[in-house]
């Protein structure tokens, strides 16, 4: 351990010597501090949010990203084009202990960083969150300065269900195998239309188990969030919906008319103890437009309630964007270990690119093909290409969407509770896994690698 904290700590001088990390707290600190002050909110919680919050972490992470994975590239490589790394590496220290030291040093040096520019946004958000009217304010405490919890309703196994509809459809109707496939999708977004689809004048009811939470719950107000689209647009550009909680004659019921725009989340307070004697809660939704509506199974609707305070949120939050600085960290330190700066940089970036346009590849693998199905048959257009390149992006996802489902400037954004166990699981996909795999490739490779041969190519 000395020896990795003492290549941990050349690291830091090197920060230091260059000025990199005076520079880059300036930058932060320029970004999420001063700028913020010149500007000016609209004086609602929202607007509060957007520009102190979400844009302030959204900056701080972009910067630290980026210059992570610029120094871990030029601190290995670099070292080993001045001939700096040869020196080290006569010494009476291993070389997985050298490049393990590099990236605890990068760590540690965003580490501070970010302690630095999220004290200076907690602080910020802290000092002008009182300048904002008491209605705001209110808000502000009650549905963002808060860690809350979400409940919904259990997601139907659609893929199971499709699969006995198409078995029942085949056995009473054979179909050509060149069909199957566009079978199954029709099957698909028939189910998938039935439980989404909201017509004119119909309802859709949500149940929602509270189970043991009810105990702690009798007394808090409950928030639903939901979102839609609309089948057609009207001139309003909103639409009216009429939400019913409880159930009559089983227990206390309370309904509203909210107006509310299709595709944009919209949330709204609900009163407590309307549930059953099992925490049973029915909400009901009626549509009161002339336009069918269409709420999504994955985040149409929600249910939201306190579970903790903002402070202890925002810390956790912090050590997520960490473990990705931590990931960005490895990635530009292993592609660093056999290629020049340059290229190195060049390399980790295009990855970092990859892996930031997921919903594309996702978009390919799901229509099953680059040029997708026809639009007249419905039939995949299947070629080589395809054929070889599917495989492949079906593997990129599983990687990418082991570490893309933390999202803490999100759910800081809209009071959503990250838990331990939710810090826990980011630092073991992330860090563990994603950055373990990538520190064995480049220690491997780095132990390998014959510095004065790299040198002399130069």
């Amino acid at each position: 351990m000395q020896r990795l904290f003492a290549i941990a700590a050349l690291t830091w001088k090197a920060a230091f010597r260059f000025r990199l990390f005076w520079v880059l707290a300036a930058l932060l600190l320029g970004s999420v501090v001063v700028l913020p002050l010149i500007l000016k909110d609209d004086q609602t919680a929202r607007g509060f949010i957007q520009l102190l919050l979400t844009y302030n972490l959204t900056v701080i992470t972009t910067l630290l990203g980026f210059s992570t994975l610029w120094l871990a590239c030029g601190t290995l490589a670099r070292d080993i084009e001045e001939c700096q790394m040869q020196m080290v590496a006569v010494k009476p220290i291993s070389r997985w202990q050298i490049w393990l030291g590099k990236w605890i040093g990068l760590v540690g040096l965003n580490a501070a960083l970010l302690v630095l520019s999220g004290g200076s946004v907690y602080g910020l958000l802290m000092f002008r969150s009182g300048k904002l009217p008491e209605a705001e304010q209110k808000i502000l405490r009650n549905e963002i300065f808060v860690a809350r919890a979400t409940i919904r309703e259990p997601i139907p196994d659609v893929e199971a269900t499709v699969d006995r509809i198409f078995k029942d459809r085949l056995q009473k109707t054979p179909v050509p195998v060149s069909e199957h496939e566009t079978l199954r999708n029709t099957i698909r977004e028939q189910f998938k239309a039935g439980i989404q689809i909201v017509p004119p004048d119909y309802r859709r009811r949500w149940e929602i188990d509270l189970g043991l939470r009810k105990n702690f719950l009798s007394d808090k107000p409950l928030f639903i969030r939901s979102r839609f689209y609309a089948a057609q647009t009207n001139a309003t550009g909103t639409y009216l919906g009429e939400w019913q909680v409880g159930l009559p004659e089983k227990t206390r019921t309370w309904t509203t008319f909210k107006s509310q725009a299709a595709d944009a989340f919209y949330e709204f307070p609900i009163p407590p103890g309307l549930w059953d004697e099992n925490g049973k809660l029915t909400i009901n939704f009626l549509n009161r437009n002339n336009s069918a509506l269409l709420f999504p199974i994955e985040d149409g609707f929600e249910i939201l309630y306190r579970e903790g305070g903002f402070g202890l949120n925002y810390v956790r939050g912090l050590g997520i964007i960490l473990c990705w600085l931590g990931l960005l960290a490895a990635l530009g330190l292993a592609a660093a270990s056999f290629l020049s700066f340059p290229v190195a940089a060049f390399f980790s970036g295009t990855l970092l690119f990859v892996a930031m346009s997921g919903n594309t590849l996702s978009n390919v693998v799901s229509e099953g093909g680059i040029l997708g199905a026809d639009h007249e048959t419905g039939a995949i257009n299947n070629s080589w290409v395809d054929m070889l390149l599917i495989p492949i992006f079906k593997g990129m996802l599983q990687l990418i969407n082991l570490v893309q489902g933390f999202s803490p400037v999100d759910a800081l954004s809209t009071g959503r509770s990250i838990t331990w166990g939710q810090l826990g699981l980011a630092f073991t996909q992330i860090v563990l896994l994603m950055g373990g795999l990538l520190a064995v490739a480049g220690i491997l490779v780095f132990t390998r690698r014959e510095l004065a041969t790299a040198q002399g190519t130069s």
